[in-house]
């Protein structure tokens, strides 16, 4: 926890071609010692009690999601929003409300007039979400402004650092903070699974957080939120970190997952799609493994899987709730 602390305080100084050489020297460490863990764990494909299978008896769901991190990721929002249209999808692109770049208003209408979701990324983007209660208290208040400006109902933090008994306090139905399995992130405990679940609001509120100060969207389920939680590997940890030349872990994970009956869920930068392996010229980029991703779930299993919105979900596992047909899980 300290060693994190320390690490974001001094991110802004560290130049980035060091802080990636630190990654890929640690990564390749935590990728031998997690081999019986990661990509797959084999614990997180049992489906959670009560589960009652995807809707229109659909044998998987397939749920797209981007976090823009920078200017030339906004830039590129539409070019990638036009890649995943062509092929017949739709997803969530994560914005950062007071990082360093402003989303147009005409930018999200433009995404939400096309099918697509705009959700919350974080605050400042920075490490600094869950440093305090006090900090996220007046965090939180600044968040559910944006939730309710942008119409957005999901919530996903910088570099994926979470505590979930406080997210409670934001005005969303969905959190996408979480992993199945991932020894690579600053914090590496893994929600287990490869399906969506449920986290109920606790019975009484003990933190130091003022109720008054999260206004409610009566749309929110207050007794609790839906989390999703990413299941294939983040782009930049496969093609930044680890710099692999092909996306046959993403393809391997995802033919994993359909056997299962679990959640396909990707995150992808725009930020990073021309992004390739160093050293060999006709190496594909970001972007191509990703369109060949799309074109492989297209091609080898047709409509057998439910391609949604991650607030589609969100909606369905709330109504799981509702009908008591989902085992509740508190904060984990």
């Amino acid at each position: 926890m300290l060693t994190r602390r320390l690490y974001y305080l001094f991110k802004p100084y560290l130049p980035r071609r060091i802080r990636m050489s630190m990654r890929r020297i640690v990564a390749r460490r935590k990728r031998v010692e997690s081999a019986s863990i990661w990509p797959i764990n084999e614990s997180t494909g049992i489906a959670p009690a009560g589960w009652a299978g995807w809707p229109h008896n659909k044998k998987f769901a397939v749920v797209l999601t981007h976090d823009v991190e920078g200017p030339d990721g906004v830039a590129k929002c539409r070019q990638l929003a036009e890649l995943e249209m062509e092929l017949g999808f739709r997803s969530s692109f994560n914005f950062i409300p007071e990082g360093p770049y402003r989303v147009t208003p005409e930018l999200r209408s433009w995404l939400i007039s096309n099918g697509f979701e705009v959700g919350v990324h974080d605050l400042n983007h920075d490490g600094h979400l869950y440093s305090s209660q006090q900090g996220f208290a007046r965090k939180a208040v600044k968040i559910n402004e944006y939730l309710r400006e942008w119409g957005a109902v999901g919530f996903r933090a910088g570099f994926m650092l979470r505590n979930l008994d406080w997210v409670h306090h934001l005005n969303i139905r969905y959190d996408a903070s979480t992993f199945d399995t991932d020894p690579f992130e600053p914090q590496p405990d893994a929600a287990g699974t490869i399906f969506p679940f449920w986290i109920k609001a606790p019975a009484k509120d003990t933190s130091l957080l003022n109720e008054p100060q999260f206004p409610t969207n009566p749309a929110n389920d207050r007794s609790g939120y839906a989390e999703l939680p990413y299941t294939l590997p983040q782009d930049s940890t496969l093609f930044l970190v680890l710099e692999e030349r092909t996306n046959e872990i993403w393809r391997e994970k995802a033919d994993w997952i359909s056997q299962r009956g679990g959640m396909v869920l990707v995150n992808v930068h725009p930020d990073y799609l021309e992004v390739k392996a160093p050293g060999v010229k006709e190496t594909l980029t970001v972007r191509d493994h990703y369109r060949d991703l799309l074109r492989y779930l297209k091609n080898t299993y047709g409509q057998t899987f439910w391609p949604a919105l991650p607030r589609e979900v969100a909606d369905y596992v709330h109504s799981l709730n509702r009908s008591s047909i989902l085992k509740t899980t508190n904060s984990r």
